[in-house]
């Protein structure tokens, strides 16, 4: 059992390393076909270790299961910045969209807060 499931870790952490190095080099990932591959992998664990009693795994197991679970934090730290930088990408490209579509005939000429003294 423990060697079914540690080649299945060994699947899953393959993808993590894949997609985050992909991430961190700024290359093309297709967030689809990494996401179902995940899933994918994510549900065989979970068939596998459905028969697993905690009170059996050994140390090298737990050993593999911690690793897992930093990769698995490094995929989603590295997703979560990847999106939180297309975010602002996307609010850069719509505000300037919205500035060239403007003549300023109704913005503000004088930024900033008018202060009663």
């Amino acid at each position: 059992m423990e060697t079914v499931l540690t080649q299945a870790i060994n699947r899953l952490e393959s993808v993590l390393v894949g997609e985050t190095l992909a991430l961190r080099e700024g290359r093309n990932v297709s967030v689809t076909e990494s996401s179902n591959r995940k899933n994918q992998c994510l549900l065989e664990l979970s068939r596998i270790s459905r028969g697993l009693d905690p009170a059996a795994v050994t140390p090298n197991l737990k050993v593999r299961l911690n690793g897992l679970r930093e990769r698995l934090e490094d995929n989603r730290h590295v997703l979560w910045l990847h999106m939180e930088a297309t975010g602002e990408i996307t609010r850069l490209i719509a505000k300037a969209m919205s500035d060239a579509e403007s003549d300023g005939t109704y913005g503000s000429a004088v930024t900033g807060v008018k202060r009663d003294r």
